[in-house]
């Protein structure tokens, strides 16, 4: 059983990160299953983010939980959604997305800064994402900006290899920060196959490059709590959802985003 203090939650509450070792030690080999067969079956959204001349392979691919039993039996059998209830101090968890990603050996390109909810089409500040690696991570991988979801201002969304903005009014955004260069509070861990960062859809993070001799998958989840609705952007969101017929406001549907919780 997953042990959630009340030190943990304040953490959660201040930094917008956390460390919850374990939370998906005893389904470790379920998700690699899970990830090899998103790999051999990808889905429409999958993509390869390396440019040319660039090493390694840096796959990654969403939304492919209903398909994929193993991710649903993660999701919808695990202790995540307490876990997530309790971070978030939400009656509910709903489910949103999830997401893989690989970084095979000698990848060297990073996954750049960014916050993910400019990216999405919801907004509240009870949420949370689950990243959790399912190899040994000797040197730390993903890397959040403590704090940096109570910022007054949304960071720029971009696209990775352009570096270009998302929508067509980056004026309404922050410029992407450079957390080293400016001396921001980063935290990062050393982790286990199954320990997982919790970290909020605004919190500033990216994720190093792996120069090691091992691949580097990661299993993320995706879940929203009792305040969020769903609001209109200026271009297609990521993910996209196309058809969803919601409007501005509204509880997303729960056919296509069931409560887990």
């Amino acid at each position: 059983m997953v042990d959630v203090t009340d030190e943990m939650i304040e953490a959660y509450q201040r930094d917008g990160v956390v460390l919850i070792k374990g939370l998906w030690a005893d389904w470790v080999e379920e998700l690699q299953a899970g990830v090899a067969r998103n790999m051999a079956e990808p889905g429409p959204f999958a993509a390869e983010n390396l440019r040319p001349g660039d090493s390694g392979r840096f796959f990654d691919d969403y939304c492919n939980w209903q398909r994929i039993p193993e991710f649903e039996r993660v999701i919808k059998q695990s202790e995540v959604a307490d876990v997530a209830a309790k971070l978030m101090d939400s009656q509910r968890v709903q489910m949103f997305h999830d997401h893989v990603l690989v970084k095979e050996p000698g990848t060297s390109r990073a996954t750049p800064w960014h916050t993910d909810g400019p990216y999405y089409f919801v907004e509240g500040q009870q949420n949370v994402s689950f990243w959790s690696p399912l190899d040994p991570v000797t040197q730390a991988s993903l890397r959040c900006v403590a704090g940096s979801h109570l910022w007054p201002k949304e960071v720029l969304p971009t696209r990775w290899l352009s570096e270009t903005s998302f929508y067509p009014n980056p004026e309404l955004y922050m410029a992407v920060p450079d957390p080293d260069a400016e001396g921001m509070p980063v935290r990062e861990w050393q982790m286990e196959p199954g320990d997982a960062v919790a970290f909020n859809y605004r919190t500033l993070h990216g994720a190093r490059g792996n120069e090691a001799g091992t691949r580097r998958r990661a299993f993320s989840l995706r879940v929203l709590g009792d305040d969020a609705r769903y609001v209109e952007r200026p271009g297609r969101t990521s993910p996209p959802f196309p058809g969803h017929e919601m409007v501005a406001g509204q509880v997303l549907r729960e056919d296509w985003f069931p409560f887990l919780k």
